[in-house]
């Protein structure tokens, strides 16, 4: 685990659960942004060598959410994912330093639209998209997960 990180990174306080196992993620906060970062390590690697497309996506999911909840404002209302797409534009290799970015695109009473790009040292490895549930109600986990979307 390492804590080499540009300037103005601070450890991300949502390392916990399965984010703590995938390694220490950083963020950095300006005005109504945050964007997430990372240092690739062996650990996050594949068997080519490169960071794995499943680190990517995970890194991916986080900066989705995070960003879009420094963007929009929703409290701390917890919105799973309900839906992501992705594009793998270049390898990660190991030693780069991953920074994601986030822009909403669309918010409606239940459901943020976003996209997220990843550089990796300042070229671009991963573009997608994501739709966010905003659940009703405290948004606390359990009201999310008892109620289904609605078609």
């Amino acid at each position: 685990m390492t804590m080499d990180a540009p300037d103005g990174f601070k450890v991300f306080e949502g390392n916990m659960g399965f984010v703590e196992l995938t390694g220490l993620l950083m963020v950095r906060r300006v005005e109504d942004n945050a964007f997430l970062g990372l240092r690739v390590e062996e650990k996050h690697c594949n068997i080519g060598g490169i960071c794995h497309g499943g680190m990517l996506m995970t890194f991916a999911d986080m900066q989705l959410g995070v960003g879009a909840h420094a963007i929009v404002d929703i409290g701390n209302k917890f919105t799973p994912t309900v839906q992501m797409s992705c594009d793998f534009v270049a390898p990660a290799l190991k030693g780069q330093w991953l920074e994601g970015t986030t822009e909403v695109v669309r918010q409606t009473r239940s459901l943020l639209f976003a996209t997220c790009q990843i550089t990796a040292d300042g070229a671009t490895v991963f573009s997608g998209s994501g739709i966010m549930k905003i659940p009703s109600g405290t948004g606390r986990y359990d009201d999310a997960a008892a109620k289904p979307l609605s078609r």
